[in-house]
Formats: C-alpha cells, sequence, structure tokens
C-alpha cells in the first residue's frame, strides 16, 4: 500500500521523485491519479507506450487518456477503500499510432494519504511486445531476435524436434560454463544431466503438443558437474507458418533461493558440498550409506575443510533429519561451563542456578548432537560422556537422578586423536567408541583437481548473494588460485573471492582484486625449505628459537613460515601463541 502525505497536491510532488522515478530507470510506464479521475504525474516510458507527451496528459481525465487500454473495468478508485484489493494485472492487445500491435501488462495499485484515506492510485504499464513476439516467431534465421535473447538474464535455449540444441544465449553459457560453439548441436540429455528426466519429459511434451509447460522447479548440471537449481518453462518452437520446428526453454538460477532455504530450514544435501576428486567421491559413497544408520561418527581434518557441513549433511540424510541438529564447540567454551552447557543443571546446583536447566544433550533428543572440536575437551568430562555413549544417559549437574535421551553422536576435530591418545590427553576408550567411523576430510591442497569448480560454485553462489555480476576469472588470477596451498582450506578459499568480489568493480576478477598476501605470495622452492629446515633444526635450536628464526628469516610471513616448516598455518599460530610471539 502506497502512502502519501494529505494534501492532493503533493502526489505528484511525492510519487514522481520516489516510485515514478525509480519505475523510470527500469523501463517500466508509469502514471498516477488522483480521486477525480485526473492524470497527476507520468514517466517518459508510459509516455512513448501511449504515444503522447506530459502536456497533452497531465489533469486530464484517465479514461479519456488510456483509450483502448481497460484500466477502469474495475476501477479501484470506486472501490471501498476499505477493500485494500490491488487491481488485477491485466494482459491487453493495443494498438498504437503507427497501428501497430502493442502488448501491455496493467496493473494498479491504491494510494493512501497519511491518515488512511483513499487519495488515488498508480497504474503501471509494461510493455510484453518483445517476449510475445520471441516466443510466436523466433526461428534460426532471425538474427535480429538471437541479438535480443542475448541482452536477456535469462537463460534461453532452442531445440530442434531431434533435441539437439539449435540456439544458446550469453545467459546460458554463464549459467551452464559451455561455450556456444560447445553446446550447439549437442543433445539436449547432455546438457540437463542424470537428475532431470522430469523436465526432458515436459520439453518433449511442449514440442509434440504444442503446448506450454510454466514454473517448473528442477535441476540442470553445468559443464563442472554442479547440479544448479532452475525454474523452467518449455514452449513449442514454431516457423512463421505455425508449423512445430522445436521447441525453446527459458529458465533463471535459483542458487539464491535454494540458499535462502537452506539458511531457514538449515538442511543440507550431498549438492552442498562440491568435490570430484577420488579421495571426496568415496567419502560421498560411504557417507550416503552411514547417513542411514545411528552410529557414533567421527570427522577429522584441518580447519576449514568443511567438518561442519559434513555433519549436516549427514543429519540432514538421515532419518532423524526432522528433529534437532545441536551443536557444541567443546574448544569455545570454559571448562567450568562446559559441563553445565552440554548436561544441563537442576536448581540449587550452584549459586544462581534459580531453576533447571536443559542441557545440549536434552535439546538434542531424537535427533542429533554435533561435538566439535572433541580433542579439546576436558578428561574429566571425557568419562562422562563416555556413559553417554554407552548407557545414552547421564546426570545433570547438582542432580542425583539420571536423564536418559536418544541422540546420534557426530565428533569433529582437527587434531589427530589417535596421537592425543599416546600423549595421555584423551582417553583410549573414549576414542575407540567414537571411533565406531570415521572420515578423514582431505585438505585442500591435497585435492587440487577440485579448484577449478570450487572456484566457480563459491563464486556463483557469492555472486547470488551480492547481486554482482562477475563473468569471468582472469587467466593470471586463476593461475594464483591453482597453485595457492590455502592453509585455511575451503574457508580460505571463500574468503579469498569475497574479498575479490567487494573491490572487483568490473565484470572480471583481476590479480589486483586478490588479497596482498595470496598476490605478494612468491612459491618457496624446495631447495630453500631443506635449506631453512637444516639452519633452524630442532636438535640444535628450541622449538621457539626454531619457530622466531624461521619468521625472521620470512618477514614474518606466516604462509611462507608454515611451509618451510612442514605445518599447517594453523598449528604454526597455535604454537606461535604458546610462545607468546604473538604481536
Amino acid at each position: 500500500m502506497l502512502q502519501i502525505p494529505h494534501n492532493k497536491d503533493q502526489i505528484t510532488t511525492v510519487l514522481s521523485r520516489q516510485w515514478i522515478s525509480l519505475l523510470e530507470r527500469l523501463n517500466v510506464g508509469a502514471l498516477t491519479v488522483d480521486l477525480d479521475n485526473r492524470v497527476t504525474s507520468i514517466n517518459s516510458s508510459a509516455q512513448s507506450l501511449i504515444g503522447l507527451k506530459e502536456e497533452d496528459i497531465i489533469e486530464k481525465d484517465c479514461q479519456e487518456i488510456l483509450t483502448g487500454i481497460p484500466c477502469l473495468v474495475n476501477c479501484i478508485l470506486k472501490k471501498d477503500k476499505d477493500s485494500t484489493n490491488r487491481c488485477q494485472d491485466l494482459n491487453v492487445t493495443v494498438k498504437n499510432e503507427n497501428d501497430q500491435e502493442i502488448f501491455l501488462r496493467r496493473f494498479a495499485t491504491p494510494i493512501y494519504d497519511s491518515s488512511n484515506n483513499l487519495a488515488g492510485c498508480l497504474a503501471v504499464l509494461q510493455d510484453n511486445t518483445p517476449i510475445s513476439s520471441l516466443i510466436d516467431r523466433i526461428h534460426h534465421e532471425e538474427k535480429s531476435l538471437k541479438i535480443i535473447l542475448d541482452t536477456l538474464d535469462t537463460g534461453v535455449f532452442t531445440v530442434n524436434r531431434g533435441g539437439h540444441i539449435t540456439f544458446f544465449n550469453s545467459a546460458s553459457e554463464k549459467i551452464f560454463g559451455y561455450g556456444r560453439k560447445q553446446a550447439l548441436g549437442r543433445p539436449v540429455e547432455g546438457l540437463f544431466g542424470p537428475h532431470a528426466a522430469e523436465d526432458l519429459e515436459r520439453l518433449h511434451q511442449s514440442i509434440n503438443d504444442g503446448k506450454a509447460r510454466n514454473n517448473r522447479h528442477g535441476k540442470m548440471t553445468t559443464k563442472d558437474g554442479q547440479t544448479i537449481p532452475v525454474s523452467a518453462n518449455y514452449m513449442a518452437l514454431k516457423n512463421d507458418k505455425g508449423v512445430v520446428i522445436g521447441g525453446i526453454a527459458t529458465f533463471k538460477d535459483l542458487t539464491l533461493a535454494h540458499q535462502f532455504d537452506r539458511a531457514i530450514s538449515d538442511k543440507h544435501t550431498f549438492h552442498d558440498m562440491v568435490g570430484k576428486a577420488p579421495s571426496m567421491q568415496k567419502i560421498f559413497e560411504i557417507v550416503n550409506v552411514i547417513a542411514q544408520t545411528d552410529s557414533t561418527i567421527l570427522i577429522e581434518g584441518q580447519t576449514g575443510t568443511g567438518k561442519d557441513l559434513l555433519a549436516k549433511v549427514i543429519h540432514s540424510s538421515s532419518k532423524r533429519s526432522d528433529k534437532p541438529f545441536i551443536k557444541v564447540n567443546c574448544a569455545a567454551l570454559p571448562d567450568n561451563l562446559l559441563e553445565s552447557e552440554m548436561f544441563g543443571y537442576v536448581k540449587g546446583a550452584f549459586t544462581g542456578a534459580f531453576k533447571d536447566k536443559p542441557g545440549r544433550f536434552h535439546e538434542a533428543d531424537k535427533g542429533t548432537i554435533f561435538l566439535d572440536e572433541i580433542g579439546d575437551l576436558p578428561l574429566s568430562l571425557q568419562a562422562k560422556l563416555l556413559r553417554v555413549i554407552d548407557e545414552q544417559e547421564f546426570y545433570p549437574l547438582g542432580s542425583k537422578n539420571t536423564s536418559k535421551v536418544n541422540v546420534r553422536i557426530i565428533a569433529a576435530t582437527n587434531r589427530g586423536l589417535n596421537s592425543m591418545v599416546i600423549q595421555k590427553l584423551f582417553r583410549e576408550d573414549l576414542f575407540y567408541r567414537l571411533n565406531v567411523f570415521r572420515i578423514e576430510l582431505p585438505s585442500l591442497k591435497d585435492r587440487r583437481v577440485d579448484l577449478p569448480i570450487l572456484v566457480k560454485y563459491v563464486l556463483r553462489n557469492l555472486c547470488a548473494v551480492t547481486g554482482k555480476n562477475i563473468s569471468a576469472i582472469s587467466e593470471p588470477v586463476m593461475d594464483m588460485l591453482l597453485n595457492y596451498d590455502y592453509p585455511g582450506n575451503v574457508r580460505e578459499l571463500e574468503n579469498i573471492l569475497e574479498h575479490a568480489l567487494i573491490i572487483c568493480r568490473e565484470n572480471i576478477i583481476q590479480p589486483n582484486h586478490l588479497p596482498d598476501y595470496l598476490v605478494n605470495e612468491q612459491p618457496v622452492s624446495s631447495q630453500e625449505i631443506r635449506n631453512i629446515k637444516t639452519q633452524f633444526a630442532p636438535s640444535r635450536h628450541g622449538e621457539r628459537e626454531v619457530i622466531l628464526n624461521a619468521l625472521n628469516k620470512n618477514s614474518w610471513n606466516r604462509s611462507r613460515t608454515s611451509k618451510v616448516l612442514n605445518i599447517d598455518r594453523t598449528t604454526l599460530w597455535r604454537k606461535m601463541k604458546k610462545h607468546n610471539l604473538l604481536s
């Protein structure tokens, strides 16, 4: 509902500055009408559609101006203001001053003043002639229509009756990743991928019976193997004589809508994890099976490899998917609070415990609890967790009675629990309880084959969220991205691309859009690594001195230092913190 000041004379001022100008930038015709059916303002797009100039329209009766456009069949100005019903959208055909047919879509909405009194209406006119003409007239020889199609941000492709692609516009190239030359002449089945039998059937049905199939939400497969959600429409393609010569498909990338749905529901699927490397394919195959069980799972991997996401995928694919998924970061809470947070407490358990408080295990009952950074769990709590795994029961803090729950446990760590057991930092019996099924996520540098597809996948998602239209990544940038070691793994890759997207004001990401540390990163030769390792050998120096000397040698560049010391950057940070080397 549009609202304006009470003074009727301000209708033109308020709307022309706000709504009329906005619609003008969108090439949409708009005009305002007061309670006396007098036109109070009109933009240039509407003047072009109607074929009259502003001085011939302002203060004229809208019924005279809109001759041939049934704007007042159900005039909203004649309705009770309490109805607040917008006039229904209406597709109409009118003729311009050259006696040419124009296909208009018209709708109107009431305008109210600050006292909620009906003050007029805003009428919007949109020219649908180009789209209507394309659907009715497009065929292979019409080069001008192909040019129009190439300017649309909607994907459009056509096929002949044999199902081979005959046209592929620029938006299709961007969405699918195929160049036009690669797509033309190709069977459409190869474009849709293996999960789109219903979409193919709809396209073939449209070709066979000439009827359109609209607003189909389906999936298509990109050149890199990504499965993307799309909204598709399928129509028969006819020549000038009305003979069906093939089909036309228009589609929109619904990546952003998919992200919103995922964020709202917090449900993830295997499509949210990307990887062609054999190590990742093996994980996908195994996880698809164990997700259906209630077995305890231990996920190991470096920081940023996607342990959190994999846990959510497992839960969303399990029979517990409609039950809670509760995450506990064992490293984020102080030891004295962790027990009450995990297992809850009863009234009077300690000073300030004025009422019973359920813990995370209570909240996860019948669902899944994800214990992240399990390697940081204090030894005192490890025994209590062992009982939960064995008997599915525990004592809330301060209680004499046990609480019983039914939860599936997924644990994750970036520290090797095997070595922690040897160092007596982690209970051996708990390790074997957690280690029913262990999944080790590879670091990004160990699956470089996935980098091209990951770069495009992350960039597509970021563009969908930010609304940016980045068409490509320059070759030098891609070389840098493919040769970097990513100590922060996938999370660092996401940060790098987000940084580039913020800086980039063009359509192509260039080296100057990347973070400085990545641009200035120079490859460390094998000989240099051997020299530095020899120079700072632990046998000659203590750990602090080794790290300090390596940092000085590399101008305190942590990435290069971690390489020459053969440790990941997260481990280097921990050791620097341990030895008070952080500035």
